[in-house]
């Protein structure tokens, strides 16, 4: 068809019209991961979280240039704009560290509440925006000045971060919940939101199509009333369709049936070629990843390409600008693969830091995230879609013996005997389990083991030993609600605590406010929660839990049922059977509920070594 100079002429100017409504490029609006490339394609940037450093990567040589150290559990990384210059979320530290790549030199740190996780620039590089896990808020920086220029909430426990091309949308992830929410970059409004399901959990990522309106989430689904693992977690990566619309707009596809059975498990992060049309997802359990093409037809989204095994527990994935090859970050074989986008053939491996562990803990931490044998044989569960970093899933689980709020492991190696019930004086016990229902793995013993509370299982096993070493290295941070120190509320609150009215401290004694010690006889406690737990089979005297970091950790008790510590003082303290808080106000409840926050707010180590406490370390 020939087109006479007269429509050309009318043609023309409707082309450029809508060429000014397109994208201003063909990369996605920028997503937070441990992974960054700068948008020359030379520099890669990579978080060591174990290390608690970032390390430069020239990709041009496939060559780490610099090493440098930010703080304690780095773990959003952003290259700000078009520069060289970049931005990590330092997440035990509560700062975001400003550095140069090009000279591997600190520009400065810009202070937060607490928990930094995800990061991104706006496309000029004047604005990064950072999640704070706690309490679940996204903080704006001006990177001029490095002075927080705007902050506002965005649910509970926020994690996962991207900002839209055009700068004027942020995506956040909730990680307990998988809830999606979309933000106005400058007032903070909820523009839109996307629920999850009620089993939806630690969704710690989320990628933007860089040509469709569509957000890609990995997760699990943890399905609580599941006993015995029978298909109670399962790896998910939802899309979610971010055209304004009436329904849900969430599509879920079951990674473990993706391709016919093969089982994966944990999914961490996703990225996008800057095409559009092919899709990864990393599994940091079962050591691989699906590559896979991206449908536009809203309907089966993704289909299968291949599977690539990669190295120990992958926890990130970036495509070079030009899209020709991607970078796997191996965050336990502390290196980064290439790949070519096309053939999927390795093209380099680049050492990003030094292993920080010993050898033993090591090994330890890596049988604690794997899903593989001898671990776990049906490969959808590993010890760390519980427990992922040493935290809580935020679950209560259904289990045999009655409900069971999933705990920290923070301080455990001080307070042990381990779980509600105190049913485990050792790590190694959890053999049992390892071998039992629930994993049905092969096990870290060559043959019989001993009973739980019984002759010791330490010993037997070197990697049985080595997992029990890394489960025992998980510490406590400091309560951001006492960086100040305590508060008059936290103060008064801490008289009544200590009180002989209150009998608080009965049994929350001692540095770690336990009675739990890994070396005296076994002490449970009835303080009447059992009652609320009807298919409690080995209460109703439980462990003390330390109560270091509780304002983090609800839901709380070990039926999970108290969603507060208000709920704790009031709704689920019968006959005032958990200390006697019946009398009081609600200013001296409230008190005292501000000096719970407040825990820790001294390290507690010292006073514990000073007190002769036994710390165990496998």
């Amino acid at each position: 068809m020939f087109l006479c100079a007269r429509s050309v002429r009318f043609t023309l100017p409707l082309i450029l019209t809508l060429l000014s409504f397109a994208p201003r490029s063909t990369l996605a609006g920028s997503s937070s991961s441990l992974l960054d490339i700068s948008t020359d394609g030379k520099l890669l940037a990579c978080s060591n979280r174990d290390s608690g450093t970032v390390s430069i990567i020239d990709l041009d040589k496939n060559k780490k240039v610099h090493e440098i150290k930010v703080g304690r559990h780095p773990e959003g990384v952003t290259f700000l704009g078009d520069t060289h210059k970049l931005a990590t979320a330092v997440y035990d530290d509560d700062v975001v560290i400003f550095l140069d790549a090009d000279t591997g030199k600190q520009l400065g740190q810009t202070e937060v509440f607490d928990e930094p996780y995800g990061i991104v620039s706006t496309s000029k590089g004047d604005k990064v925006y950072v999640t704070l896990d706690y309490p679940g808020r996204i903080v704006e920086i001006n990177t001029k000045t490095q002075n927080v220029s705007n902050e506002f909430s965005v649910g509970q426990h926020v994690k996962g971060l991207a900002i839209s091309n055009d700068d004027q949308s942020l995506f956040s992830t909730e990680y307990y919940t998988a809830l999606v929410r979309q933000t106005d970059a400058k007032t903070g409004k909820t523009i839109d939101e996307w629920e999850g399901g009620s089993t939806d959990n630690l969704a710690r990522q989320i990628t933007l199509h860089p040509r469709r309106a569509k957000a890609y989430l990995p997760h699990i689904r943890s399905r609580i009333t599941v006993a015995h693992g029978a298909g109670s977690i399962f790896p998910i990566v939802t899309i979610v369709d971010t055209k304004p619309a009436d329904g849900s707009r969430r599509k879920k596809i079951p990674m473990d049936s993706f391709q016919g059975a093969r089982v994966t498990s944990n999914p961490w992060d996703t990225a996008i070629t800057p095409d559009g049309k092919t899709f990864f997802v990393v599994f940091a359990g079962t050591d691989d990843m699906f590559v896979c093409n991206v449908i536009d037809d809203d309907y089966r989204e993704l289909t299968f390409r291949a599977r690539l095994n990669l190295g120990h527990n992958p926890r990130g994935v970036r495509v070079a600008p030009d899209g020709k090859t991607f970078y796997v970050y191996n965050a336990l074989d502390f290196n980064i693969v290439a790949y070519d986008t096309d053939t999927l053939q390795r093209r380099a491996t680049i050492t990003v830091t030094e292993n920080p562990h010993s050898e033993e803990v090591l090994l330890g931490k890596r049988l604690f995230y794997t899903a593989l044998q001898p671990m776990s044989s049906r490969l959808w569960i590993s010890c760390a879609s519980c427990h992922p970093d040493g935290q809580p899933d935020g679950k209560t689980w259904h289990n045999p013996e009655g409900l069971r709020n999933t705990q920290s492991l923070a301080g455990m190696a001080w307070t042990h005997p381990i779980h509600w019930s105190a049913d485990r004086d050792e790590v190694q016990d959890f053999e049992h389990t390892i071998r039992g229902p629930l994993m049905q793995g092969r096990g870290l013993v060559t043959g019989r083991i001993n009973d739980s509370l019984k002759a010791p299982n330490k010993g037997l096993s070197q990697a049985l030993d080595a997992m029990a070493a890394y489960s025992n290295t998980h510490e406590f941070t400091l309560s951001p609600h006492a960086k100040q120190g305590l508060s008059p509320a936290a103060q008064r609150g801490r008289e009544l605590f200590f009180s002989k009215q209150t009998k608080c401290a009965t049994c929350h004694s001692g540095p770690f406010y336990s009675d739990s010690n890994p070396t005296d006889k076994i002490i449970r406690h009835n303080v009447g929660t059992a009652v609320d737990n009807p298919g409690e089979l080995m209460g109703p005297e439980y462990d003390t839990p330390t109560l270091l970091g509780v304002y983090r950790t609800a839901p709380y008790l070990s039926h999970g049922k108290a969603q507060t510590l208000e709920e704790v003082l009031t709704v689920y303290n019968h006959d005032d059977q958990h200390g006697v808080t019946s009398q009081l106000s609600k200013q001296e409840r409230a008190d005292l509920i501000e000096f719970l926050k407040a825990l820790p707010y001294e390290d507690p180590v010292p006073q514990a070594e000073a007190a002769g406490l036994v710390k165990v370390n496998k």
